[in-house]
């Protein structure tokens, strides 16, 4: 939630500035100010430092491609040539692109109680972006939209590879390169100058916006699966209503009422989901802040502080292969398929959630 308010408040700033900016340079000036911002704040916050390993990093490379690169680039051209309203209505197609990879490429679970719930977080978006037949747009505008929000469905499966990550370290590594990248090609193709009150202000709109917002959408990852953070995510134009009410004094609206029901429906069908049955856990080796756990049964090294495998620690461990039942959701650590023709895993309690 805290993501979803943060992208959406930056969304109409980011609009305004294109008045005064390239679209492609306005990109990268986002990213950059992003990644610069998580790289100092990382600096003076004491993080997680878990680094990457050789197999992660194509995951994060792919995407920055897409979600940092090609993504940003494709919003800003469609806002350019669109209105605030059809875009906020275009820009719920992420949730839905990032749920539907999840289920149909990446074989995220998902039973009906959590369908529903993103038909109705979606349904919600749509009747508080909708201003009628009247608010639409052109074709090639809704096209740039509708590929950015498939490029951020992208970048939000693979980003899901690396949740284990520290949050602070991939959202400021992803700013980097897409900052980069971006600026570069924009001054190669002849974007003008631009004054520093405008970059300044650009680079605190992705420091926020893009930033922080994508450091917390990590964490969500890391233990909702991406089809979960995509629907909670999808609150953003909600949030950024509620927000104009209660600091701009905005009337409250049959509308937003009901948008803010059909949301809290969905929100509640998910958060009042239990996914259990009987799983198998194969055998797995990786590098993430853990604590002694059900799923952290190792033994550490002798000389290791003693209080160490109690508390919160990070270190290459192996999990050897493990069976039991609980409830748990699609992390990292529960990446196991479900037989959905023959109503789950063996032992499986269709009453508590499992399609």
């Amino acid at each position: 939630m805290a993501a979803a308010a943060l992208f959406g408040a930056s969304t109409p700033v980011a609009k305004r500035l294109l008045g005064a900016v390239d679209p492609w340079l306005l990109a990268g000036v986002l990213y950059l100010g992003s990644g610069l911002g998580l790289s100092a704040l990382g600096r003076l916050l004491p993080g997680e430092r878990t680094r990457l390993g050789p197999g992660e990093w194509p995951w994060l490379l792919g995407a920055v491609l897409a979600g940092g690169v090609a993504g940003p680039v494709l919003l800003l051209l469609g806002l350019k040539g669109s209105g605030a309203a059809a875009a906020s209505l275009l820009l719920n197609a992420e949730g839905v692109f990032t749920a539907l990879l999840a289920w149909l490429v990446f074989k995220e679970n998902a039973d009906r109680r959590i369908v529903l719930g993103m038909a109705a977080i979606v349904a919600g978006a749509v009747v508080l972006s909708w201003r009628g037949w009247g608010g639409g747009m052109a074709a090639r505008p809704a096209l740039f939209i509708l590929g950015a929000c498939l490029c951020w469905a992208v970048d939000n499966n693979l980003t899901r590879r690396v949740a284990l990550a520290d949050p602070l370290r991939i959202a400021a590594l992803k700013g980097l390169g897409a900052g980069a990248t971006n600026v570069v090609l924009a001054l190669l193709l002849g974007a003008g100058a631009v004054s520093p009150g405008v970059l300044a202000l650009g680079g605190l709109v992705g420091f926020l916006g893009y930033g922080l917002s994508l450091a917390a959408f990590v964490l969500a990852l890391r233990d909702l699966g991406a089809a979960r953070t995509g629907a909670y995510f999808s609150t953003a134009p909600f949030v950024g209503a509620l927000l104009a009410v209660l600091a701009l004094g905005e009337p409250v609206t049959p509308r937003l009422l009901l948008a803010g029901g059909l949301m809290a429906l969905g929100l509640w069908l998910h958060m009042s989901e239990r996914h259990e049955h009987d799983h198998r856990h194969e055998a797995l080796a990786h590098d993430h802040a853990h604590a002694h756990d059900a799923h952290h049964q190792h033994p550490h090294a002798a000389g290791e502080a003693a209080g160490e495998a109690a508390g919160p620690h990070r270190h290459f461990h192996r999990h050897a292969p493990l069976a039991h039942r609980h409830p748990h959701f699609p992390d990292a650590h529960h990446r196991h398929p479900h037989d959905h023709d023959h109503g789950g895993e063996p032992g499986h309690d269709p009453g508590h959630g499992q399609g």
